[in-house]
């Protein structure tokens, strides 16, 4: 299957990583926001073509798919210009930074009937499939998830410590994978959601910190804390305190609330989460079947980013510079 990346940053290179670790799988054009960055991530990968107009690599020869890892705003545009040109996309998380925008990706799936997914990745990661499992099985049931996710970004720098064209948002962006997490692991609908948000940083224009309760009209509850303010450990821990056991899960690292580790090798065929998101998408193309995180699956997460950005107002969209990829 020969596949066109759109943006050359820190993810983009996660899911070259990750892609060519599957069979079966080329990826033929490169469409990046910088010239020299674009062209230094296609030879150092040995990709053919590369480009800064998405439009060119939509057009090379036997592209099937795409995998968008462009700044948010630009997500639900090329979604859709790319379902628009008979390819199918996955779009990296959120799938789109406004819940109209989101619907309008759902509405283009449905009428091309291609593959669309958005990339929540935690559904894919070892540990959070462990302890899926369990609740499938009906060994586990989660009655709170408390969920701390943690960055340092006071400038606008992207995972590989280079600086980037947009800005990040604790809301649209990190609260979106807790949030679908917290519906797919209690299998069941956000009845209640509740938000406050810090200060909004003068420079980035966003808030800096925020707080998010969630419930589930079974009762399940989730807390979450956001910082981009915290000198420490980086990124996502999320405890799930069950009827049968307390969990922690840290990316694709899983242990028990007495902090023994879970052997997670038996999960699935790789112990990469970006890997496994990938080969669900490429699965689906190929058995023409809906994905897992479809972006209709991910719908009502986008429903209640809506709901919680009305609480606590629309501070941190900021506007994209003239740039058409990270």
């Amino acid at each position: 299957m020969k596949v066109a990346l759109a943006g050359q940053g820190a993810f983009g290179i996660k899911h070259l990583e990750a892609m060519a670790n599957i069979p079966g799988i080329e990826v033929v054009t490169l469409a990046g926001g910088s010239p020299a960055g674009t062209e230094e991530v296609a030879k150092k990968w040995n990709i053919p073509h590369w480009t800064t107009d998405l439009a060119e690599s939509l057009k090379q020869p036997g592209v099937e798919a795409v995998i968008l890892t462009t700044p948010t705003q630009l997500h639900a545009e090329q979604a859709i210009q790319s379902m628009r040109a008979g390819k199918h996309v996955m779009v990296e998380i959120p799938m789109a930074d406004t819940l109209e925008d989101s619907e309008k990706i759902c509405a283009v799936q449905k009428e091309t009937g291609l593959v669309a997914m958005a990339g929540h990745t935690r559904r894919f990661n070892p540990s959070h499939q462990w302890v899926h499992k369990k609740i499938v099985a009906g060994e586990l049931k989660v009655l709170h998830m408390n969920v701390q996710t943690y960055f340092f970004r006071r400038t606008n720098m992207n995972a590989a410590g280079k600086p980037r064209s947009w800005t990040d948002h604790l809301l649209w962006h990190h609260s979106c994978h807790t949030v679908d997490l917290f519906a797919y692991q209690t299998g069941d609908s956000v009845t209640q959601a509740n938000a406050l948000q810090g200060p909004v940083n003068p420079e980035l224009g966003i808030a800096m910190d925020m707080s998010i309760q969630l419930k589930t009209a079974g009762g399940a509850i989730c807390t979450l804390s956001l910082s981009f303010n915290n000198k420490g450990p980086q990124g996502t821990f999320f405890r799930y305190i069950c009827d049968n056991g307390t969990y922690v899960a840290y990316y694709d690292d899983l242990e028990d609330g007495e902090k023994k580790q879970i052997d997670l090798s038996k999960v699935d065929v790789s112990m990469n989460g970006i890997e496994l998101q990938d080969r669900e998408f490429f699965s689906a193309i190929k058995e023409g079947r809906e994905p897992n995180s479809s972006v209709h699956q991910v719908l009502p997460t986008m429903r209640v980013l809506d709901k919680l950005e009305a609480q606590v107002g629309r501070e941190g969209k900021a506007p994209l510079k003239k740039r058409s990829s990270t």
